[in-house]
């Protein structure tokens, strides 16, 4: 009785993390079609536009606890499970299966730890200063001026870096997680998984590669 209920107490967990994993996902999607206008070549006004209609939006207010609550379940769930595996395998097997999808899974919660460390530099610069949590930069007329602060920052070498390897970092995690949303869903079925397989790829390809875009721009085509 209490394996059954372990087992479904994690299919519960499987199932809660890939929807909050999905919501992530979309709003990655939004979040790229918003940062990429700061690039437009026009010193930040279409993004700053952007940016105060997302300001004064009450829905995007309410949007952003379900946003913070959907990375606090991902970042929970994903350390429980991985403390569940790893107590229903506490002998590490001799020979590891060399597969793609066991190679994906076997470093989801490592890339994870670096994607969770990365946030908290990115927030640090920008999210905690509309907060109010952290001073607004001489560089910024206030704590919604974010284009000041996006040229401020990338143009620091060591931060572009750490961006840039992140979200590396970032495309081997949505790679993974993108059919696994999937296949936790129930959603698994061999005549779409490949198909899946391709999305999430190229999913994961475009996200990265989008941002990546950004601070290339600020470091070597911005003046």
């Amino acid at each position: 009785m209490g394996d059954t209920r372990i087992r479904m107490t994690t299919v519960s967990q499987k199932y809660i993390m890939a929807l909050a994993g999905i919501f992530l996902m979309l709003f990655l999607i939004v979040h790229l079609s918003i940062n990429i206008l700061m690039i437009a070549g026009d010193d930040g006004d279409l993004f700053g536009r952007a940016v105060n209609f997302m300001v004064a939006n009450p829905f995007i207010k309410i949007m952003e606890y379900f946003l913070f609550g959907g990375f606090i379940v991902h970042i929970l769930l994903g350390v429980i499970m991985e403390i569940i595996n790893y107590r229903a395998r506490p002998v590490k097997y001799n020979r590891s299966l060399k597969t793609e999808k066991s190679m994906f899974s076997k470093y989801m919660i490592h890339t994870g730890v670096i994607i969770f460390i990365f946030l908290f530099i990115h927030f640090f610069h920008f999210f905690h200063v509309k907060l109010g949590i952290v001073e607004v930069p001489e560089v910024a007329a206030g704590a919604h001026d974010f284009f000041p602060m996006a040229v401020a920052t990338f143009q620091t070498p060591l931060y572009s870096i750490i961006y840039l390897v992140s979200f590396v970092f970032l495309a081997f995690h949505l790679k993974h997680a993108f059919q696994s949303a999937f296949q936790s869903l129930g959603l698994n079925h061999n005549k779409y998984m490949p198909a899946i397989k391709v999305i999430g790829t190229l999913y994961a390809i475009f996200i990265s590669v989008g941002f990546a875009i950004i601070p290339i721009y600020f470091l070597f085509f911005y003046n």
